[in-house]
C-alpha cells in the first residue's frame, strides 16, 4: 500500500506490474481489497493501479458531500503522480460512476471503460429519496446499515454458500468511516447521467450487469446500450459480480482488456 497526498488529504494506493495501465475502482462500503482475487493475474501482463476512494478503505475523506468528479480529480492526481498518460478504467457500482466521471474530465486519458455491476444514468427520484433514507439510517444505527447493506448486494440464492465471503464483505465495509458513507450517499444522489458517453465514446467499453442485482435492475439498465458499440456480458447472479462470478469475470476482463 503507498500514500500520496491531495488536496490535504491522504490517499491510499497500490501500483504493481507493468504494461497498459489498468484501474481498479472500487464501490460504495467497499476498498481495493475488494480486487485482491484478481490482481495477481491481471499484473502478469497489465500496470494494475488500486485506488481507495475518498472516505473509504485508507484515504480519508475531503468534504461533507463526495462528488463523482471530486472521486475522478482524485484519480486525476493519482495518476499524474504515476506518470501514466493513458489508463482502461474498471469501476465496480459506485466506481463506474467515477470511471464514467473521469471519461468526461479527461477523455484523453482513456483506453477503456469496464463498468461492473454499475449504470451510466443519473438516480431516479425514488433512488433519490432512498439514498435520504439511507443517510438516516446510517446515522441512527451504522453498524446494521452496513450489515444489510451488504448482504442485499448479492442474489438470495448465493446468500448460504457465500456466507464466510459477505462476512469478510461486511468486515472490510464496516471499516469505512460514517463521514465517507455520508459523503459517498450525497455524491451519488446528485451525480450527472452520463449515458451519452455509452453511445459517442472512441475507447473500447464494455458493461457487466446481474439478473438478480437487487440494486441496479437488470430491465432497468440493459437498454442504455442500445444503438451502441459497449459489449455487454449477463450473470446469473446479484450485485457482486467479482465475488458471485469470480471465475467468469476474469475470463471476461483478460478478453476486454486484449481490445484496450
Amino acid at each position: 500500500m503507498k500514500t500520496l497526498i491531495y488536496k490535504n488529504t491522504k490517499i491510499a494506493f497500490t501500483d504493481q506490474g507493468k504494461g497498459t495501465a489498468v484501474v481498479l475502482l472500487h464501490g460504495f462500503l467497499e476498498n481495493q481489497t475488494m480486487w485482491n482475487a484478481f490482481v495477481p493475474e491481471l499484473s502478469k501482463k497489465h500496470r494494475i493501479v488500486t485506488i481507495d476512494l475518498l472516505g473509504h478503505g485508507e484515504t480519508e475523506c475531503l468534504g461533507y458531500v463526495h462528488t463523482m468528479e471530486d472521486q475522478a480529480d482524485m484519480v486525476h492526481h493519482v495518476l499524474h503522480e504515476l506518470k501514466i498518460r493513458k489508463a482502461v478504467l474498471v469501476g465496480h457500482s459506485m466506481g463506474g460512476y467515477v470511471a464514467l466521471a473521469f471519461a468526461e474530465l479527461y477523455p484523453d486519458m482513456m483506453k477503456g471503460l469496464f463498468l461492473l455491476n454499475s449504470t451510466s444514468r443519473a438516480d431516479s427520484d425514488e433512488r433519490k429519496t432512498n439514498r435520504d433514507r439511507a443517510i438516516a439510517a446510517v446515522k441512527e444505527n451504522y453498524a446494521t446499515f452496513v450489515r444489510m447493506s451488504i448482504a442485499n448486494l448479492f442474489s438470495e440464492d448465493n446468500r448460504e454458500r457465500l456466507d464466510s465471503e459477505i462476512e469478510k464483505v461486511k468486515l472490510e465495509a464496516l471499516k469505512t468511516p460514517l463521514q465517507g458513507i455520508v459523503a459517498a450517499l450525497e455524491g451519488m444522489k446528485i451525480r450527472k447521467d452520463r449515458e451519452v458517453i455509452l453511445h459517442f465514446a472512441p475507447f473500447a467499453m464494455h458493461l457487466v450487469l446481474g439478473k438478480k442485482d437487487g440494486v441496479l435492475l437488470y430491465d432497468d439498465n440493459i437498454d442504455q446500450i442500445e444503438g451502441t458499440k459497449v459489449s455487454l456480458t449477463t450473470f446469473p447472479d446479484g450485485h457482486m459480480s467479482h465475488i458471485e462470478n469470480e471465475t467468469e469475470l476474469m475470463k471476461v476482463f483478460l478478453e476486454f482488456l486484449k481490445k484496450c
